[in-house]
């Protein structure tokens, strides 16, 4: 018998909780789809097939024929279903009885819809960590595909890559495979040729090499330029599944489980925390990304054996660099204790599935796959959030005895909701959830809406990130290119002559076949100058924020939006004193200063919040009192701003400002009121409106917050939600003090709990 060598597949197909339905359909008939036809043109090539609980759902729900499709390849041995986490969670982020649940209830759905539970379990983002070994086992999987930058890691020679390894736990053992990068970057992207030419290099006489190539489904017609590569012009997953078939003297095709049961794993080896090195890069601060990149790069290019020494940052700093991300997952935490410690009771399992959902990994990080960026997706996983925590509190009070309006689990507390080791205050109702960072500005950090679950408060801020340096020299190559080719036709123009231009061509004449590049390489704008809309905020985008500017009214919208206006005081980010604390009224307050004339005049500023209202109707006031506590008089602006998002990007109909009855503009847009007692703003789909009023009346300014983003279709502009701004002149003697109220009504036309409830009945 001739050298051998095996190659296993395993593909990954992930459609996050609340991305649109429409973007699931096109990225199921682009990939998803066609896969599966082709594996049912091919019957002789063998891999393994991962979909997260969310695509499978809505395939149940939308495509039922292609989970029919995919049970008759399993039953003919041709699929092996993998497992893993439901909702596609980052395992290392949840606590032990979560990860457990969501490991359990992917290998039971598997089981129910294909037949047999799966042995093996993707890992969300191969995001690793040595606590997982146990983990997987003890939820019944005896392997998972880690990354060829793990083996590295713990010091696996290249060429000794090629193989299983077992490693273990505290007494559980998981058999692990690494999926190498040589195969990964050729698949798809380099020519059939060239994939089974490295292939070949991998024989040996025993044939006791496997290669893993376990990656992404949507690279196989969703990435661009991939379909028609994949499939509708290049035909190349065709022509690689032929191109195997034809060599099968030599190389085949086999399931995970398969191998494992020919060459059960010898090599121990114990795998340090780590991901794919993307993610390691992305992780990085965004000054030490490029020194980053850049070494590895010059030691690859180089061939430098010190590459395989050199690795990233720690996922579990997305939390560090990440206000966002870190309130996200402490929420998260939060939520799932309560949960755990509901009665039991029939909301038991409604509250553990919104658990489970706001647990999706996507908006717990940030790179070019996904990220908290992506605002709807977000807004989603906070929205279940809510929900979880919200029928766990709700089931607390009945067990308790009451309605729960002003006794356990509700009203106001110390607690350190972001475990920064500063106590926030935390304030519950059967209406909202709101919590006050008094070490950072007394802002509000949340304000969750409990009936209709939207998250108010998130609004994510404009940071620098380490990719914006190439869409800065992208514009600038754009914009020199312009002036080139201007210059170019007027001396066409002048000489009588034409323009160069047409398709490249090969040596032979032949048009040259365009390669689809891999995401990590494509530099694509959605709209042309996005550069210009790099903005960096000084501070978190929390509300209730008190600014103090120059008197008169001469800061501009413009400067607003560029953060290049000037701030006199210390106020926005400053710690508060706690001065009261009541179940329906917080009091805070901070003796700081504000420029007079470019010298610190000392300046007092106290706010009062006041809770109340009902479920459908809460109410949310804020009183700001500000002091002259100097000998001399001062003289200033001040605004308070409010961070909101209503998911109005897109120019949503639905999402509004009504700066005057029954005038309405996008929420995503900006403007202004000369003097307003009151403003509205809300969203009719999601049945959530805020009235505000304001007292005495005041300027109003409002813009969208935009962050310049990159994802897999390139850059963008992503609405994060809008900012609004209450602005009064003050002027006050010495002793002086003025007092302004902003009012909030929420009223709510939508109770999802009441409609599930309904539902279940």
């Amino acid at each position: 018998m001739g050298s051998t060598v095996s190659l296993s597949l395993v593909v990954h197909n992930h459609q996050p909780v609340g991305n649109f339905g429409w973007v699931i359909e096109d990225v199921f008939e682009h990939a998803y789809s066609p896969m599966l036809d082709a594996l049912e043109r091919h019957p002789g090539i063998r891999l393994g097939l991962h979909y997260t609980g969310p695509l499978l759902q809505w395939m149940a729900a939308n495509r039922p024929q292609a989970i029919a499709k995919i049970k008759r390849l399993v039953n003919r041995g041709q699929v092996e279903m993998v497992g893993g986490g439901y909702y596609e969670p980052i395992l290392i982020t949840l606590p032990d009885r979560d990860r457990n649940g969501q490991l359990v209830r992917m290998a039971d759905e598997v089981e129910v819809l294909f037949g047999s539970r799966p042995a093996g379990a993707w890992l969300a983002e191969r995001v690793w960590e040595p606590s997982l070994a146990y983990d997987l086992a003890a939820a019944g999987y005896r392997w998972t595909v880690l990354d060829d930058n793990h083996l590295r890691a713990a010091s696996i020679p290249e060429d000794a890559m090629w193989t299983a390894f077992t490693t273990d736990d505290r007494g559980l053992r998981l058999s692990v495979f690494g999926t190498e990068q040589g195969l990964r970057y050729r698949i798809p992207f380099k020519p059939v040729e060239d994939v089974i030419s490295y292939l070949r290099e991998q024989v040996t006489p025993d044939g006791r090499y496997v290669g893993m190539m376990g990656d992404d489904g949507e690279k196989f017609g969703a990435w661009p330029g991939t379909f028609e590569y994949c499939w509708s012009r290049e035909h190349w997953v065709d022509r690689m599944f032929e191109a195997i078939e034809r060599e099968a003297g030599w190389l085949s095709t086999v399931t995970p489980s398969e191998w494992l049961k020919r060459r059960p794993p010898t090599t121990r080896a114990y795998f340090p925390t780590a991901s794919y090195v993307e993610m390691t890069e992305w992780v990085l601060p965004p000054d030490e990304t490029p020194v980053f990149t850049g070494l590895l790069e010059r030691s690859r290019e180089r061939g430098l054996p010190e590459a395989r020494f050199l690795r990233g940052g720690f996922w579990r700093n997305y939390a560090a660099r990440y206000r966002e991300v870190n309130d996200l997952h402490k929420q998260m935490l939060r939520a799932s204790g309560k949960v755990d410690a509901m009665p039991d009771g029939p909301t038991v399992a409604r509250a553990l599935d919104h658990l489970y959902q706001g647990q999706s990994n996507d908006c717990y990080w940030h790179g070019l796959f996904g990220g908290v960026y992506i605002v709807h997706m977000r807004m989603a996983t906070l929205s279940h959030l809510i929900a979880a925590e919200d029928l766990a509190d709700m089931a607390e009070a009945a067990a308790a005895g009451g309605s729960g309006a002003g006794g356990r689990p509700y009203g106001a507390r110390l607690t350190d909701t972001d475990l920064d080791a500063i106590d926030e205050v935390l304030i519950a109702s059967l209406g909202q959830t709101v919590v006050v960072d008094l070490n950072e500005g007394a802002g509000i950090s949340s304000w969750d809406l409990r009936a209709s679950r939207v998250a108010l408060g998130s609004v994510l801020r404009r940071r620098p990130e380490a990719y914006h340096a190439r869409l800065v020299a992208h514009d600038r190559e754009v914009e020199e290119a312009a002036i080139g080719a201007t210059e170019a036709q007027a001396l066409v123009q002048e000489g009588g002559g034409t323009a160069a231009g047409g398709a490249a061509t090969s040596a032979d004449g032949e048009a040259e076949v365009d390669t689809p590049r891999t995401i990590h390489d494509i530099v694509n704008v959605k709209e042309p100058g996005l550069a210009a809309f790099l903005h960096y905020d000084r501070y978190e985008r929390r509300s209730g924020l008190v600014h103090l500017l120059p008197e008169g009214g001469t800061t501009t919208p413009a400067q607003l939006v560029a953060a290049t206006y000037e701030e006199l005081g210390d106020f926005v980010e400053g710690p508060y004193e706690l001065a009261t604390l009541t179940p329906d009224r917080v009091s805070v307050r901070r003796v700081g200063s504000v420029l007079v004339g470019g010298v610190a005049a000392p300046l007092g500023v106290e706010k009062t919040f006041r809770f109340g209202g009902s479920r459908l109707k809460p109410a949310l006031e804020l009183a700001t009192t500000v002091e002259n506590r100097g000998d001399a008089p001062v003289a200033f602006e001040l605004a308070v701003e409010w961070n909101v998002n209503l998911l109005g990007g897109g120019h949503n109909p639905a999402a509004y400002y009504e700066a005057a009855v029954g005038e309405r503009t996008p929420h995503d847009t900006a403007g202004e009121a000369a003097s307003a007692a009151t403003v509205a703003f809300g969203n009719d789909y999601e049945g959530a409106r805020i009235d505000a009023a304001v007292e005495p009346a005041a300027r109003l300014t409002w813009y969208p917050v935009e962050t310049v983003s990159n994802s897999e279709g390139g850059f963008e502009r992503v609405y994060q939600g809008s900012s609004l701004l209450f602005r009064w002149p003050v002027s006050l003697a010495p002793g002086g003090h003025a007092t302004f109220t902003i009012s909030m009504a929420a009223t709510q036309t939508i109770d999802h709990s009441a409609g599930e409830e309904t539902e279940r009945r």
